[in-house]
């Protein structure tokens, strides 16, 4: 019997499935810059920002390279035990790659390495599903926003993400109190609405050494524990960092 063309699955992704050639040129990518760096540091992140990230990215392309993405990939590259590992020691290193990670191939010097890293951190909007870091509540009474009162035309929105709001000659005021997140929620697509109009950043896109591995002596070295239990970030783009960022 002839097959049916009706019932056909057509995908609606654009996204392309990684072949294995792609895989191994990501291999191959990993264990180049392994060999041309004498130092390769494993980080986790919170709140990742693309834009962000990019600048941070760039500011040392002089001396550094990111590899971030399939974490299964980065530690086939790396070697998972002393049999299939890539240069000594460094299985150890490979062992400690899941959640939300990162590789940091560089040329600087540790001290600097931990500075660059300790002191960045970028304030931004909490997005859906983030968790509000504090409360923040508005009073009774005209509603004030980051350089005054409120739009008229912002009223409707306000109602729409469930402040109990009016207009009065003008201006927004609100007829009650209203606890627009307390800390702990997760944050609703409304929540995070209101929090952007009122210009409260909760979310801290930051970095965090957790361990390194040195070419001089073969040497690993535990920088920070990691006690999150975060899954790998599927929803992140790699930007360019060496083309190997696909979960």
């Amino acid at each position: 019997m002839p097959k049916s063309k009706r019932n056909k699955v057509v995908p609606l992704t654009k996204t392309k499935k990684k072949t294995k050639e792609w895989k191994e040129g990501a291999i191959s990518t990993v264990r180049k810059l392994c060999d041309e760096h004498p130092v390769v540091y494993l980080f986790k992140y919170q709140n990742m920002r693309n834009d962000k990230f990019k600048e941070f990215r760039e500011e040392h392309m002089d001396t550094s390279r990111f590899c971030m993405g399939s974490n299964k990939v980065l530690q086939v590259a790396l070697g998972r035990q002393e049999s299939d590992e890539y240069k000594q020691n460094i299985s150890e290193l490979s062992n400690r790659i899941r959640g939300k990670i990162g590789l940091f191939f560089t040329k600087l010097p540790q001290s600097e390495v931990i500075s660059l890293f300790d002191n960045f951190e970028v304030l931004d909007y909490a997005r859906t599903g983030s968790k509000a870091t504090e409360a923040f509540e508005l009073l009774e009474g005209p509603v004030e926003g980051p350089t005054g009162p409120l739009a008229h035309t912002l009223e409707p929105l306000l109602r729409r993400y469930g402040m109990p709001t009016k207009l009065n000659k003008g201006v927004v005021e609100l007829i009650a109190d209203h606890v627009v997140c307390k800390q702990g929620d997760t944050l609703t697509p409304g929540q995070a609405a209101l929090l952007r109009v009122f210009d409260v950043k909760m979310a801290a896109f930051k970095m965090t050494l957790l361990c390194c591995w040195e070419c001089e002596g073969e040497k690993f070295t535990v920088l920070a524990e990691d006690e999150s239990d975060d899954e790998e970030d599927e929803g992140f783009e790699g930007l360019g960092t060496e083309q190997i960022m696909l979960p």
